[in-house]
């Protein structure tokens, strides 16, 4: 059995919002990094990836359960374990080589060893000849290479990776991720294990050994994938396009109902809103309607050919499925009836069909147009609103949620918006006819 790098039982966490309520982040994780082990963690928005690497890293507290680095209990920062951050995190005004130094330089190291550390790991990184530079003069890729340099040579037992791929580009990505797995598969890191929080299905297949899949709000694990198809792999196989597909199936697959319940629950008034657009939710359902899908396709393939990134195109599905415009099961997306009809609907219906679909499934903006109906002037400040939804979401969530309620309802032609004064109203002639009334 291997030997056991991290392990949480039972970790929650939460965090308070504008009232000062509690909001649990996470609840109930159990999870291990063993030796030798690359695992992804992947998750939708508000699942807690990012909180839980930082619980690991011993960068913030969580509120209950264990969680221990080699059996000792994690109280402050770990020195066996590192991090590499999506936003680069260097510091401008220090050098390429002052930015590796860094981490040595915290653990004392004298300086002629940080510089020949420093030196041979820029190497590794294929950096040598830029310790000298400033990070604006380097490309995103170059700087990230510089993130993880400084995360390596302290010679870590764990490497803790935040959507290290996100920020670059394609090419740039998948260049680093192949960099990173010869040094692993070479041994020539000393890092034991490496845990990768990603939003990218394919890149987590690529590099994991194991995925796990927490589920959102609060975070929980909800499924485990093993890989055990040896690296390096072919993104284009079929052993490895089947693999993709299943953990697509996995992201995609509703949670159980609650035992007390015989069906899954309604979203209700504080639901938080899918983080998509109206372009965006269109663009896919009229890509889903063409050929060659012709209204059902393999999520992975649809997602190829949108060219959008799963973290985008996750909350499209969402959106879609919440609207009643589209059915997603097991990795495979399809058109409801009502779907293919908005698909070769005019520009108005599509507008009256999206709104009818927001007041019957989008409890928040029915109870917008209610209390517009209910007040005399058919206008209200967004205040009460925000005021409901932060009952239970942060204060930056009920913002969004907010916010992306009215882009939806303005289209669907549910409500108006000032922007300048922050205030709903019923549509012109709407609200006319409900103050005659």
């Amino acid at each position: 059995m291997k030997e056991l790098l991290l392990d949480l039982r039972g970790v929650s966490k939460s965090f308070r919002t504008a009232d000062g309520a509690p909001r649990m982040v996470l609840e109930g994780v159990n999870f291990s990094l063993g030796e030798g082990e690359i695992v992804a963690l992947l998750g939708k928005s508000g699942s807690g990836k990012s909180t839980l690497l930082r619980i690991m890293a011993g960068l913030v507290p969580a509120d209950g359960g264990t969680f221990t680095y080699r059996k000792k209990p994690i109280h402050g920062p770990v020195e066996g374990v590192a991090m590499v951050f999506q936003s680069f995190a260097l510091f401008p005004w220090l050098t390429v080589q002052q930015n590796v130094e860094l981490g040595l330089e915290a653990q004392g190291v004298a300086p002629a060893v940080r510089q020949e550390r420093a030196d041979a790991m820029l190497e590794l990184m294929g950096l040598a000849g830029f310790g000298g530079a400033l990070p604006r003069e380097l490309s995103g890729g170059m700087r990230q290479r510089v993130g993880i340099a400084r995360a390596l040579v302290t010679n870590p037992d764990v490497l803790l990776m935040d959507e290290a791929f996100s920020a670059l580009d394609v090419l740039t990505g998948e260049t680093l991720r192949t960099d990173i797995l010869e040094l692993w598969d070479s041994a020539s890191i000393p890092t034991k294990g490496i845990l990768v929080v990603s939003h990218n299905i394919e890149e987590a297949v690529m590099m994991a050994d194991r995925i796990v899949i927490l589920s959102s709000d609060p975070g929980r694990i909800r499924s485990e994938y093993v890989i055990d198809v040896p690296r390096p792999r072919d993104a284009d196989s079929p052993q490895v396009r089947a693999m993709i597909d299943e953990v697509y199936g996995l992201m995609t697959m509703r949670p159980a109902p609650a035992p007390a319940t015989t069906a899954a629950a309604a979203p209700v008034v504080d639901y938080r809103l899918p983080e998509t657009d109206v372009n965006r939710i269109e663009a896919v359902l009229d890509l889903l309607a063409q050929a060659p899908f012709n209204g059902r396709a393999d999520l992975p393939q649809l997602a190829d050919e949108a060219e959008l990134p799963d973290e985008e195109l996750f909350p499209t599905y969402e959106a879609l499925g919440l609207l009643g415009l589209a059915h997603v099961e097991k990795g495979d997306i399809s058109l409801t009836p009502l779907g293919y009809r908005y698909a070769e609907a005019s520009h108005t219906l599509r507008q009256e069909f999206f709104g009818q679909q927001l007041l019957m499934h989008v409890p928040l903006a029915a109870l917008i147009r209610k209390d517009l109906e209910a007040e005399l002037s058919g206008t209200l400040g967004e205040e009460p609103f925000l005021s409901v939804l932060k009952e239970s979401l942060d204060a930056e969530q009920a913002k969004r949620t907010l916010e992306i309620a009215i882009e939806w309802g303005r289209y669907g032609e549910v409500y108006e918006y000032d922007f300048n004064a922050g205030v709903l109203k019923l549509p012109d002639e709407e609200a006319k006819q409900n103050a005659q009334t």
